[in-house]
């Protein structure tokens, strides 16, 4: 299976996004990615509950029947209607590294067979049944930068199998945030990208097509069991350098190496949070991302993009009644990127930003 972004000549046109607050599917005719059809359906809370564990799907049924509603509005007619789908799924029940070596090997299967061996002191679940995916983003003598997915097999097949008890065959699986950043243009300027929702946000920077940071924080429940790394968040004047050394108590030493990753997952400990709660951490994991952005580029950040449910506007005002300023929050998705007419129901432009990278060349 296909965890990262890849040419859309291999890639259905077809995509759809699970996420906890519901699912959105749409269609693009080719390469450019201007959506042609889209189409969402709310889930009620508890549907779906992303994670590390089998049972991310509490009402399967539910989620079924809201896949083959979005996916049959956005399909097409007639005799040649498309089935296969590329498949979001939500951060959490991913993970995303950003690993280095000095080499590795030419074949793919023996460079992924190094790739699997040093995910096995990095990943809080077993790496010999994940189902692994990876992309070299950059390539010099003595160091190989690599851009690293897993998830556990068995929760891979609960996404799959719903796609395909709704109809359709899951021909890609995509994480959100990386779906997402498929759609930037590769450019030279970094970029910095929050996508957030109810239950979860992520903070991601990219510069040139190659991921710098990639950032998550679990704000629906205490999964203290699955988290690889319990780091304390630090505030926008600390260093990026100082927060990402900071050494997990009672890990050994190849363990806090895993927490110097650029890549870091960490958990609410509170089970409900409350809409003060919610806005604390996206503040503050928005906080961290651009004290690295500025550590480590050596500029602050003027501009963020917004993916996700919570959306540019509600983003901003957010950051603003927490005190963080001087950050221009747009969308990502620009209203240039779908017709005019493609959208049956009303779709904010945040929740379209997965399907569109997906859906982009």
């Amino acid at each position: 299976m296909e965890f990262l972004p890849k040419a859309l000549g291999t890639r259905p046109r077809l995509a759809c996004e699970i996420r906890a607050e519901g699912v959105v599917a749409a269609r693009a005719e080719d390469a450019a990615g201007v959506l042609t059809a889209v189409s969402r359906a709310n889930l009620a809370e508890g549907t779906v509950v992303p994670g590390l564990k089998p049972g991310n799907l509490v009402e399967r049924a539910e989620l079924v029947r809201a896949l083959r509603s979005v996916l049959d509005e956005v399909v097409g007619k007639g005799s040649e209607r498309m089935r296969d789908v590329t498949v979001i799924v939500p951060d959490a029940s991913t993970r995303v590294l950003l690993l280095e070596f000095d080499e590795l090997p030419g074949k793919a299967v023996e460079a992924l067979s190094v790739i699997r061996f040093r995910l096995k002191k990095l990943l809080p679940f077993d790496a010999d049944d994940a189902v692994v995916s990876y992309q070299v983003m950059s390539s010099t003598k003595g160091l190989v930068q690599v851009l690293a997915v897993a998830m556990p097999r068995e929760v891979l097949a609960e996404y799959e199998d719903a796609v395909t008890a709704a109809g359709y065959v899951p021909g890609a699986v995509l994480p959100s945030t990386l779906a997402a950043l498929a759609a930037l243009d590769v450019v030279d300027a970094a970029t910095l990208v929050v996508n957030a929702g109810e239950h979860s946000v992520t903070t991601a920077i990219v510069r040139g097509g190659v991921l710098l940071l990639h950032r998550s924080v679990d704000m629906s429940v205490d999964r203290a069991a699955e988290a690889p790394v319990r780091l304390p968040l630090v505030d926008r004047e600390s260093s990026a350098q100082e927060w990402a050394q900071q050494e997990p108590v009672g890990l050994d030493r190849l363990d806090a190496e895993a927490s110097m990753q650029a890549t870091v997952v960490e958990e609410a400990t509170a089970r409900e949070l409350g809409a003060d709660g919610v806005a604390s951490e996206v503040a503050q994991a928005v906080s961290v991302a651009a004290a690295y952005f500025e550590d480590t580029l050596q500029v602050a950040p003027e501009t963020m993009l917004a993916a996700g449910t919570m959306g540019a506007e509600h983003l901003d005002q957010m950051l603003r009644e927490s005190g963080l300023e001087g950050l221009q929050v747009r969308e990502l998705m620009e209203t240039g990127m779908m017709q005019a007419g493609a959208v049956t129901a009303m779709v904010p432009r945040g929740w379209l930003a997965g399907v569109r990278g997906a859906l982009t060349s």
